[in-house]
């Protein structure tokens, strides 16, 4: 088997997946294109703003992309390359892009509201609570890891001083591309240039930017690095869309895309062999059994419940038309799928230990690797690709972070408000946690202490509690279709194979904690213990809404 077939069969699966079964779920659902969306109905220019097609796609995309689906199949690839193909394309159509789709259609015929308000209005009160403090938890875990990846990835100094060169790069474009995205907003805003002028002013943007940060890296320690992302993530997520997510995403997701059009053309020209086994074994040591943890490894790519909060908590409320949440949606997702097929063919190219004795030892720098060395082969400097692959990897943990702390600061405020009471009448203290200001530093504040005390310790619980938020929204949704005399059969399937996978890693989880207790063990058991709780109450809440109910309505 070599790389070129292994990428064939998955465009042609993806792109049928998207032609077929995408526009059949549209059509099913009903879509319409003169509906007045939310983003015009409820505009206030901070969350809820109008935006063309490919720059909401850039921002859904940039935000649910990020190292996911570089890191997740790396990482299961132990189990051979034929189940972490099988699950990205089985799981990417049927699974992901489903709930995705299926999110922000909910979200938009509900006037852009998350999923929490679906699950209160369509499940009950109590349900739309649990499952808001499960997000908001699952986002500070979120927040936490990803600032701690961003601060590394910036890192200028290694332990004994030296200055770290391809890191300091990466920081410098990063920090241009922030500068770039606020000048860009006011420029798609005001301007009105149009869609091919606004492309081309985005990718020459994107090009100095790269260029400066290559040729003028700055050298900052870790420590400081800690704080200026805090500081960076709690102004975006309460200025306006417009002001810096929708110009920063569609900036970044031009670099994504060029970086995945890179590895494809490396795919392409030098056709690499798959140096991996088709399949290992059920059991590998140091990871546990196939089932559940390949599918909880590998989220981004597949599946992934954190989809889910940005289809419905963000993209949502800038969908312009109807029309635009299929290829928002299920269009991201698949593309993402299609990500991590590359992520896969590279980290097969590899012979084993030729990745540990080239000095790759993380995904990203496994991945950056490969397509550095297809690349090579076609007379292009091995050094320049491999620090430009990794930039645009690092560019999006960033893109991540500030998207999933927006949707945790909305998920907080959501926890407390009251649809009985409006701001009129509401009690002094629920004013004052409802702010999107004290929100903002409620949820950063807890997020930065667990990232100071070592928050890598409780990293896998992550996977987990991601996809067990898969299934509640998929179960949301559900029930919301069912309600709405929507079809809603093919997310039964998607949802109860999720809340199976979940349940069992988290009392797996749970199981090993419990036999060694120590004190960062007891952190992670606490975290485990309160999400498996939460989500089951809202999962039997649900299941009783779309199942019982409706035995009991026949009978």
């Amino acid at each position: 088997m070599n790389g070129l077939i292994i990428m064939v069969i998955a465009i042609v699966v993806l792109g049928a997946g998207y032609l077929l079964y995408g526009r059949w779920l549209a059509k099913t659902w009903g879509i319409d294109p003169k509906a007045k969306t939310p983003a015009y109905e409820l505009r206030d220019g901070v969350d809820y703003e109008p935006a063309d097609t490919q720059v909401v796609f850039g921002h859904q995309f940039a935000s649910i992309a990020g190292a996911g689906p570089i890191n997740g199949p790396i990482q299961a690839a132990v189990f051979g390359w034929v189940p972490v193909l099988l699950w990205l394309l089985i799981g990417g159509v049927f699974f992901g892009a489903v709930q995705d789709f299926s999110a922000m259609y909910a979200s938009v015929k509900n006037k852009g509201r998350t999923i929490g308000y679906i699950i209160e209005e369509y499940i009950g009160k109590l349900g739309k609570k649990l499952f808001l403090l499960f997000c908001w938890l699952f986002c500070i875990l979120v927040v936490a890891a990803f600032a701690d990846v961003v601060d590394g990835t910036f890192m200028g100094f290694a332990e004994d001083g030296a200055k770290i060169a391809a890191n300091g790069s990466v920081a410098m474009t990063s920090v241009l591309f922030i500068v770039e995205a606020v000048a860009l907003g006011f420029i798609l805003r005001y301007a009105k240039l149009g869609k091919v002028v606004n492309t081309l002013l985005a990718i020459v943007l994107l090009i100095a930017g790269v260029a400066i940060g290559l040729n003028v890296p700055i050298f900052i320690s870790k420590g400081t690095w800690q704080i200026i992302v805090f500081v960076y993530i709690a102004v975006a997520s309460v200025v306006p869309v417009w002001a810096l997510l929708q110009p920063r995403d569609y900036l970044n997701s031009y670099l994504l895309v060029i970086m995945i059009a890179m590895a494809v053309i490396g795919v392409l020209f030098t056709n690499p062999s798959i140096n991996l086994p088709a399949f290992t074994s059920f059991n590998v040591e140091g990871m546990g059994s196939m089932f559940p943890i390949l599918f909880v490894t590998i989220a981004c790519g597949a599946v992934s419940g954190f989809h889910s909060l940005v289809s419905s908590g963000t993209a949502s409320k800038q969908i312009n038309n109807e029309k635009a949440m299929l290829p928002v949606s299920f269009g991201a997702m698949l593309l993402e799928s299609m990500l991590g097929v590359i992520s896969l063919i590279a980290v097969a190219s590899f012979a084993t230990g030729a990745a540990a004795e080239a000095g790759y030892t993380t995904p990203p720098q496994i991945f950056s690797g490969a397509v550095a060395n297809f690349l090579s082969q076609l007379g292009l400097p091995h050094t320049v690709i491999f620090t430009l692959i990794n930039l645009a990897v690092s560019a999006f943990a960033l893109t991540s972070l500030d998207s999933v702390a927006r949707i945790g600061r909305l998920s907080f405020q959501e926890l407390f408000l009251d649809s009985s009471i409006d701001d009129e009448h509401m009690e002094p203290w629920r004013k004052v946690v409802t702010s999107k200001y004290f929100a903002t530093i409620i949820t950063l504040a807890l997020a930065f202490i667990l990232a100071k005390a070592g928050y890598q310790n409780i990293w896998p619980l992550f996977g987990s509690a991601n996809q067990l938020l898969s299934a509640l929204s998929l179960i949301a949704c559900a029930v919301y279709f069912k309600k709405t005399n929507r079809k809603g059969w093919m997310l039964w399937v998607p949802m109860l194979i999720m809340l199976a996978v979940t349940l069992t890693a988290l009392v797996q989880k749970i199981i090993a904690l419990i036999a060694a207790p120590t004190a960062g063990n007891l952190l992670q058991l606490a975290f485990a213990a309160a999400l498996l709780v939460l989500g089951v109450i809202v999962a039997l809440q649900g299941l009783k809404k779309l199942f019982v109910e409706k035995e009991a309505k026949a009978a």
